[in-house]
């Protein structure tokens, strides 16, 4: 007799726009496991609890979407390394007795830049736009690539700064506001705001863009394009969203909860043409 499939899923609020549960069924179905994989809308007065309920039923792994990034870290009983610098967890799994809690965000984008875009970023000038957790999640990763530095630009240069000094341990980072942004041409941006979601993008000096530069949007979709069209307007060499990252941490989800890392190729253009993106 069969034993039933595993049990994962996605916890978010709003949650149902979530593409993980079609992912992760692409990734399940290429690698032969057995699991079943669903989105549950969690308020966050209820986060812990049904995290707790959900393992205690059975279950074996989640992602963590937002608003709950934050809050999955007092739910884990342990934490990896990466999810403790950055101090958000997006995955959380079954560990012998225990709830081990993961971050694979930074993880996603670093395989995306360098896998499957081919980007170089070892001595080269990163600039992340944004210091909220989006940008948190990512910077170990990033500074793990031995970038020549990394600044952080934020409408509030305070937050900016504190960030830079968290991470300093880790790598050349400064932290500024977005006025006193040095027009200097940056060989890699990325926008970790929701200027694109918003379609009002952040007071940018113009020369950070310069012929050679790659900029890369965390965010996607038809209608995330407001950093995009800003950056070809600059003239960068290259515009991105970041679907490629959402496929790579997924990945890195996967296999912590699996124990096998699936090919993320064939599942990208799948959804490059399911969200209608290049």
């Amino acid at each position: 007799m069969n034993s039933p499939p595993d049990e994962y899923g996605v916890f978010g609020h709003p949650v149902s726009h979530s593409l993980s549960p079609f992912i992760h069924g692409l990734f399940a179905r290429t690698t032969g496991q057995s699991m079943n994989y669903r989105p549950y809308d969690v308020a966050p007065g209820e986060f812990a609890e049904r995290v707790r309920a959900f393992f205690a039923g059975g279950g074996r792994g989640l992602n963590v979407t937002l608003p709950h990034k934050i809050a999955a870290v007092e739910v884990a009983d342990e934490l990896t390394a990466r999810a403790a610098h950055a101090a958000a967890v997006n995955t959380l799994a079954l560990k012998g007795d225990g709830i081990l809690g993961d971050n694979t965000d930074g993880a996603g984008l670093v395989r995306d830049l360098c896998d499957n875009l081919g980007l170089i970023i070892t001595n080269r000038r990163v600039l992340v736009l944004g210091a909220g957790g989006a940008t948190r999640g990512v910077l170990a990763p990033l500074l793990g690539l031995a970038p020549a530095t990394v600044v952080i630009a934020n409408r509030t240069p305070a937050r900016a700064e504190a960030l830079a000094a968290a991470f300093a341990d880790l790598g050349a980072t400064q932290g500024v506001g977005f006025e006193y942004l040095e027009p200097e041409p940056f060989d890699l941006v990325i926008n970790a705001t929701s200027a694109s979601l918003s379609g009002e993008m952040p007071p940018v000096p113009h020369g950070v863009i310069g012929a050679h530069t790659v900029c890369y949007d965390l965010a996607y979709g038809k209608s995330a394009t407001a950093f995009v069209d800003w950056a070809r307007a600059q003239g960068c060499a290259r515009a991105l969203q970041g679907l490629g990252m959402l496929v790579e941490q997924a990945a890195e989800s996967f296999r912590l909860w699996r124990g096998v890392r699936p090919a993320t190729g064939a599942v990208l253009e799948v959804l490059r043409e399911r969200v209608g993106v290049d």
